[in-house]
Order: C-alpha cells, then structure tokens, then sequence
C-alpha cells in the first residue's frame, strides 16, 4: 500500500521523517541506554577492560539497533536496543579475550564460590577453603587464576595490577640497565682510563695501581718505593693530572699534534705529553677492557681524575 506521496507508511514513524533522519533521532534520544547497559554489564568484567572500548561497543549496537527497529512490531525502542546494546558489547569483550570459554566458566564458579563463602565466612575465604568447596586441588585454583591472568591484555597505559597505581611500563622498563648510548660512553671512558694508566711512567703507574686498585695505604706504598708519603702523595697528584690532560684530549675535536706554520718548535714537555696523548688514542681502539678489572675500580679512577 502507498500513500498519495509514493512513500511506505513503514518508511517514517513521525511525519514525513526520512529514514536516515529517523535513526539518528532513535540514536539520539537513547545514548544514555548505552551508559546504563554498559554499567550493568562492567561489572562482571575485570579491572583490565577498558570502559571506554565497551562504550564505543555500545554505541555501535544502539545505531544497528535504530537501523533494525520496526515500530509496527510495538515492542518499545529502549527494550529491543537494551538487548542489542547488550550483545554487542559482549561481542566485543570475546573478541579481544585470548581465554577459552572453558577457562572462564572456571573463573566464574571460582568467583562466585569466593563471594558464597564470604558471606557465609564474613571474610575472605583461603585459596585452601575455596578448592575444597570447588572440590579441585589447590594447585589447580591456582592454574586458573594464573590462565586468567596470562589471558589479560593490558594496555602500556594500563595499571599493572587492580590495586596498584603503577603502569604497565613501570613494570617493562628495566631501571637498572644503562642506556646504550650511556654504556658505549662508559666503554670508551674505561678503554681511554686502562691506556692512559698503562702509558703512565713506572713509579706513577705503581703508584696509581696501588692506591686505587689494590686498595694500599700511602704508607705501605712509600715503603715498597722507598720514598716519603709526601712523595707518593705527589707522584698520584702528578699521575691523575697526566692522566686527566690525556683523558681530555681524545674528547677534543682538533688534533693538539697539528701545529699552525709559524708556531714555535714544541719542547720536550709539549712532544712526551702529544706521545702520550697519541699512545692513549691508538691503544684505546685496539685493546678491550682487562677482565680482571672491575667497574668499580675504574669508577676508583675516573673519580681520581
């Protein structure tokens, strides 16, 4: 039958309303429906489901539902999208559920065994009197929350735990690894420091092995040397800032042995200091860190210098 326009009297529920029109009313009267359905249901789900993915599940479900809804049928709009809100949103959480259907009817019988007994217990049952009501081993209890843990996907921006305010990334983040860039640094920094003591003279080598890495006293050192402590306080002075030059220079970016024409001839001092600086340079590139020497004793070092 069609009306003198040439339109279905199915076509509109209010007037000459277009169909498109005509759901994006339905839609908009009842997205609160969505926020009350979704409500109802979250609470059966774990702390891990975000909200906002069964909202915009939500959603959908009340726009298919406007587009389904015959109004010939007098079934009210708000009870027939209540159920089709309800699937999609279930939809939705199986869908992103890795757990099979076996595993998560355990984790209910376990959940709602849980809550009996605290009822009954006015408190919250052991793992032991909960197994033994379920009439399963404790090991097996244990298999199921374990199963339905692996089985959660948590965002990076997720909680880490229902109680805990720390994110996933607190928990991926090794704080105690050293950044790559950091590590390489600290590499060459210990190759430079290992060829700057090996260059070193014999006495302001002894003495800089000594001190800080056999842990000798100043007085056991000036023994072996046969020198006062004043003086092997002053070949370690001499030793770190030697070092410290040689150190330095393989860190500058000119090369302190290219010499401008017109300069004055260096000394002997400016020449033993460029061979040293040199031998440090060639030697740090080639040879690897000892392996008897550890991090903290470098670190002895570098404080020193």
């Amino acid at each position: 039958m069609m009306t003198s326009s040439g339109r279905s009297p199915r076509s509109t529920t209010r007037g000459d309303v277009s169909p498109t029109r005509r759901v994006d009313q339905l839609v908009e009267e009842h997205l609160d429906l969505v926020a009350q359905v979704v409500h109802q249901v979250a609470v059966r789900f774990p702390a891990h489901v975000e909200r906002e993915e069964l909202l915009r599940a939500g959603a959908l479900g009340l726009v298919e539902a406007a587009q389904r809804y015959d109004a010939s049928r007098a079934i009210p709009f708000a009870r027939f999208a209540a159920r089709r809100i309800h699937g999609a949103v279930l939809d939705a959480v199986r869908s992103a559920d890795w757990a099979p259907r076996s595993l998560r009817q355990r984790a209910r019988e376990v959940e709602r065994t849980q809550s009996e007994l605290a009822t009954r217990l006015h408190r919250a049952p052991t793992e032991m009197e909960t197994a033994d009501h379920l009439g399963m081993d404790r090991r097996d209890l244990q298999r199921v929350k374990d199963g339905v843990v692996r089985a959660a996907l948590l965002g990076l921006e997720s909680p880490s735990t229902e109680a805990d305010s720390r994110w996933v990334t607190d928990d991926l983040a090794d704080d105690t690894s050293a950044d790559p860039s950091e590590e390489i640094e600290r590499r060459e920094l210990y190759a430079y420091v290992r060829s700057a003591v090996a260059f070193l003279s014999d006495r302001h080598r002894e003495v800089v092995v000594g001190y800080f890495i056999e842990q000798r006293s100043s007085q056991e050192l000036a023994a072996d040397l046969g020198v006062t402590v004043s003086r092997v306080s002053q070949l370690r002075s001499e030793a770190l800032a030697t070092m410290r030059r040689g150190i330095e220079a393989q860190y500058r970016s000119e090369d302190p042995a290219d010499e401008s024409e017109g300069s004055p001839r260096p000394g002997v001092v400016e020449r033993r200091r460029a061979a040293y600086e040199a031998s440090i340079r060639v030697s740090a590139t080639k040879l690897p860190l000892p392996e008897d020497t550890t991090d903290l004793e470098f670190r002895r070092i570098v404080a020193g210098i």
